[in-house]
């Protein structure tokens, strides 16, 4: 349950953070702490609060007799999940996307190979789970649903791979797949080619073919491109 407080710490911090990466404090422009508590009407103590957060991000630093400055966006920890959904929730929203898509086409086919020769049975068969999850939701209109059988699905790929740096990476994927559908960059149903490909990937890892798992993988990062192109060019 949230408290009233940790309501308020929420707000302060998502507000800030969105305008940050929105561009709408200039990198160096100094944040004055008591202007801020004015501003959003809490204690100097939630300003505090909120900074330390803004400051593990590397969004902002605190200097004694300065104040609060906002860094340049070449300091900020791009991998940061919440860093993530708040650049999703700007204007640059398509040069994000894409940044992070290519990501993942770079880093998935070698987590799927490295999957089909890793994974438990359990692993498989939750892949398969999440993949037959992607059919049935799959159609209707059903995007909240389909989004969380494709997180799941990543996240299995990605923790199967029996690489830890890649399983780090399960929160990215996530933060990616949701900003993609609740900013409308999916079509309203999701692409039946891109369904198919999840579940002969999931079928690939079943049957240990780490070739045809890495060449699947590539063929739904291929896929997704696609649909930036198409989606928001």
């Amino acid at each position: 349950m949230t408290t009233p407080a940790q309501g308020l710490h929420t707000h302060v911090l998502d507000t800030l953070g969105l305008e940050i990466a929105a561009g709408e404090h200039a990198p160096g422009q100094v944040l004055r702490t008591d202007e801020l508590a004015q501003r959003f009407d809490v204690s100097r103590t939630v300003v505090r609060e909120v900074v330390r957060v803004l400051e593990s991000m590397h969004l902002v630093e605190s200097r004694r007799r300065v104040g609060v400055t906002v860094r340049p966006a070449e300091a900020w920890n791009v991998y940061d999940p919440q860093v993530i959904r708040w650049r999703l929730a700007g204007a640059d929203r398509p040069r994000q996307l894409r940044s992070l898509t290519v990501l993942r086409s770079a880093i998935e086919p070698v987590a799927a190979s490295l999957a089909a020769r890793h994974a438990t049975p359990e692993q498989c068969a939750e892949l398969t789970e999440r993949a037959l999850g992607m059919v049935a939701t799959s159609r209707g209109h059903q995007l909240e649903g389909y989004l969380q059988h494709d997180i799941a699905f990543h996240r299995i790929v990605l923790n199967a791979s029996g690489n830890e740096m890649f399983a780090r990476l399960g929160d990215v994927v996530a933060e990616v797949l949701a900003g993609r559908t609740h900013h409308q960059v999916m079509f309203e149903d999701p692409d039946p080619a891109a369904v198919t490909l999840h579940v002969r990937l999931a079928e690939a890892v079943r049957e240990g073919d780490a070739a045809e798992a890495e060449r699947l993988t590539k063929e739904i990062a291929v896929g997704a491109l696609h649909e930036l192109d198409v989606l928001a060019p």
